[in-house]
């Protein structure tokens, strides 16, 4: 049975893991191959050593089975004044895609838009590429509103194939999340 719960600073390293696991399977093509293949689990790490140690407007929901981490979604609430809160990331264990766990993913970070948030809107950008998970988001509601280029990790260009294209997809009122 998979249950929720808020992040804490402690949950880094095992958020980390994940994080870095999901990029090397699914951002192929659009992150360069010497960055994925690297030691990419340190900078990870420090990513979100920092997000869960100053969580402020921010929510970072685990998904668990058995004490171990099978998902996570992280929120920035009112990112945007158009576009509301933005999901950062929302990855799954590859084993457990298509389990249902990244729907209920999604569903915990509207709830915290609804709960927290000025706005009931939300949006998230996803990779050109990945057609499985434009698929996914918009099953769940979601409209592809417009384009844009995917930032480089850590800020380094060199980490990124040229310039991938990335899609936004968003919802207007959470409260019709698919």
């Amino acid at each position: 049975m998979t249950s929720f719960r808020v992040a804490r600073p402690d949950d880094a390293q095992q958020i980390a893991l994940l994080h870095a696991d999901s990029w090397r399977l699914h951002y192929r093509g659009a992150f360069a191959d010497a960055f994925l293949d690297g030691d990419i689990e340190p900078e990870r790490h420090a990513t979100w050593a920092e997000r869960l140690a100053v969580p402020a407007h921010t929510e970072t929901i685990l998904a668990e089975e058995d004490d171990q981490l099978v998902g996570f979604v992280h929120v920035m609430l009112d990112a945007d004044p158009q576009w509301g809160s933005f999901v950062d990331n929302l990855h799954v264990r590859n084993a457990r895609r298509g389990s249902g766990i990244g729907g209920q993913l999604l569903r915990q970070a509207a709830s915290a838009v609804q709960r927290r948030a000025a706005s009931n809107a939300m949006y998230l950008w996803v990779l050109e590429q990945n057609i499985a998970a434009q698929g996914f988001y918009r099953a769940k509601g979601g409209e592809a509103v417009g384009t844009g280029h995917a930032a480089p990790p850590g800020g380094d260009p060199s980490r990124l194939n040229g310039r991938p294209v990335t899609l936004r997809i968003a919802w207007a009122d959470v409260a019709t999340l698919g």
